[in-house]
């Protein structure tokens, strides 16, 4: 167990893929298909696992895809948002991604991580203000699948963001703005991240405390973008 004083903490700001629910792989799952579909012929490698915690996890879909592709010297144009998903735009490749995503989720569903269940039931117990904080766009469309959109008293996904033009992580506009609408001091609320780009944007908006749940990027890694703890599932920071 890693002691934490929750008596010093009003509300708990949680990233969803990857923290309440087992949808970063899913994810994981859907960027490669995508990428290595458009890879085919390029002469380039797969997109691999070190790519995805690399240059898409945590980050907003066209910031991910943007991020990829300068890594392998690809460039595209941006396109729209609703550009179709056979488009060669940044869009139209977030738009596949998006796509091979919710199938995955309408064919298989999903639930959440049983530690971190556990850990919503001890904070709704104490009357711990919670929040979700995703740079997904299908963050409501998740939390309805896994059942447990009633324990949070707000959600800023990737369509508030863009609705309120919030940078993404790592920068901290969507963690101060969920402790915005919340009515909460960052000094007094926590972040739950397992990704980098996540766990930089806690400690950039100086939260009271950042967890960073190691579920691949690596616990030096978290705590070199800034966790002030990390634990491998969330049951090791139960009241």
């Amino acid at each position: 167990m890693v002691p934490v004083d929750w008596s010093d903490f009003d509300a708990v700001l949680f990233d969803l893929d990857g923290v309440l629910t087992p949808t970063a792989q899913i994810h994981r799952t859907a960027w490669a298909q995508m990428f290595d579909a458009f890879l085919a012929g390029r002469e380039q490698p797969p997109f691999t696992d070190a790519d995805y915690f690399a240059h898409v996890d945590g980050r907003p879909r066209t910031d991910g895809v943007r991020a990829f592709l300068a890594s392998r010297g690809v460039t595209l144009p941006d396109g729209e948002p609703d550009d179709p998903e056979d488009a060669e735009t940044v869009n139209g490749l977030g738009n596949r991604k998006n796509a091979a995503f919710n199938a995955v989720l309408a064919r298989d569903g999903i639930a959440p991580y049983p530690a971190s269940a556990r850990l919503l039931d001890a904070l709704r117990r104490r009357g711990t203000a919670m929040a979700v904080v995703s740079s997904s766009r299908n963050a409501r469309l998740v939390l309805d699948a896994a059942g447990i959109s009633d324990d949070f008293a707000c959600v800023v996904d990737g369509e508030d963001a863009a609705t309120h033009q919030l940078a993404g992580k790592p920068a901290p506009d969507t963690f101060l703005r969920a402790a915005e609408l919340l009515g909460v001091d960052p000094a007094r609320a926590v972040v739950v991240e397992d990704a980098t780009s996540g766990v930089a944007a806690g400690r950039a908006g100086r939260f009271g405390l950042v967890i960073g749940v190691d579920r691949g990027a690596g616990a030096a890694a978290l705590t070199g973008a800034g966790a002030d703890v990390v634990v491998t599932d969330l049951d090791e920071v139960l009241p």
